[in-house]
């Protein structure tokens, strides 16, 4: 096998020491920061890049929107520079694999039910965190387009950190690098409007989050297809399948967290990535809820009060919400799906809005 060039060379005060991973454009190498005496992953793009200005450009403003970002589970920039031709970011070392290798360990060769799952504790363990960086990204107005489990790394003690804002944007400022049309992702992991070239914002990131813990907990992505647009056309026109069809041990209202990270339209989806982890965090353990069956309903003696409107009871976690609302606004649970085409109604819907099957109605 050819000998990688750059192993043994100095880019900078980094000497490259060993292959860590490739990914769609650039090469990780495990490299040591002589001045510093600390091990660091450097990130090389080809050569050929550097002799495109407008590239050097994007790379450039990527890796100080990045460098910016403060976190425990977002991958910590050091330094970026130039050398010799090559490209490179050094980054903070994580090598306890990722979140890839941890499902592909996970998986049973036996194909019983749930294979490749992880436990849903674990799962919750991990999407927390993940979900924490994404809420602190968005915040800051970067969005990372490529989230999948790759993208994922795995310290020794389990701590998921996000890396690879190779493709991130920021949202603010006409510098002219966002466009629509870009269609970046990986197709497995993207939006509906990422499948359809718009202008993004941080709801396509919670639409692969949900991808990713669909998959996390049923050892498969929602969609699975031989070519780009087959899983575009999916992720466009096609309803989710049930997770409980590859994970029976999963809870319905695990499900309905899931589902709603996958709605189509992002106005329907967790609005914040945190939400999605309460909702999540919620489901597994109901107990954190409260009881509001609990809360006393007696009105004072002597004391009328005028009739109100119907306030509609979620499914799930049985919280009043108002007629207008779509799912549950503390567990995150569809409130009035239709039984037969899946689309998604109103609470206060006594029929589908779009096939006009007659749905459940439920109301305090």
């Amino acid at each position: 096998m050819q000998q990688d060039p750059l192993i043994g060379t100095m880019l900078g005060n980094y000497k490259i020491l060993a292959p860590l991973g490739q990914g769609g454009m650039a090469h990780v190498y495990r490299a040591n920061q002589e001045n510093l005496n600390r091990e660091v992953a450097v990130k090389v793009l080809p050569p050929w890049y550097a002799v495109d200005r407008n590239f050097v450009n994007r790379f450039n403003l990527e890796a100080r929107l990045v460098a910016r970002l403060s976190h425990p589970n977002i991958v910590t920039i050091h330094d970026f520079s130039e050398n010799n031709g090559h490209l490179y970011i050094v980054m903070q070392l994580v090598d306890g694999g990722t979140l890839k290798h941890k499902l592909d360990a996970a998986r049973d060769p036996s194909g019983s039910g749930g294979a490749g799952a992880l436990e849903v504790g674990e799962a919750n363990t991990i999407f927390q965190q993940l979900a924490s960086a994404l809420t602190y990204a968005h915040e800051q107005r970067i969005i990372h387009r490529d989230i999948k489990p790759v993208n994922v790394l795995m310290d020794r003690s389990g701590r998921p950190i996000l890396s690879d804002f190779g493709i991130a944007k920021v949202l603010a400022g006409g510098n002219g690098l966002t466009r629509p049309g870009a269609g970046v992702g990986t197709p497995e992991y993207m939006s509906p409007e990422q499948c359809r070239g718009e202008e993004v914002d941080g709801r396509a990131d919670i639409y692969a989050l949900g991808v990713m813990l669909f998959e996390s907990l049923t050892g498969r992505t929602p969609f699975n297809g031989d070519n780009y647009h087959a899983l575009a056309h999916s992720h466009l026109y096609a309803s989710p399948p049930d997770p409980r069809l590859y994970n029976p041990r999963l809870t319905m209202a695990v499900c309905q967290v899931i589902l709603t990270a996958l709605q189509k339209k992002p106005a329907l989806r967790y609005q914040q990535a945190n939400d999605l982890a309460l909702a999540l965090e919620q489901a597994i353990h109901p107990s954190s809820i409260g009881d509001i069956s609990a809360q006393p309903t007696q009105k004072p003696a002597g004391i009328e009060r005028a009739p109100t409107a119907p306030i509609y009871a979620c499914p799930v976690c049985h919280r009043p919400n108002k007629s207008d609302t779509f799912f549950c606004v503390r567990c995150g649970s569809l409130l009035n799906q239709c039984p037969k085409c899946r689309s998604q109604n109103r609470a206060k819907d006594r029929f589908c809005t779009s096939c006009g099957q007659a749905l459940l109605y439920r109301f305090q």
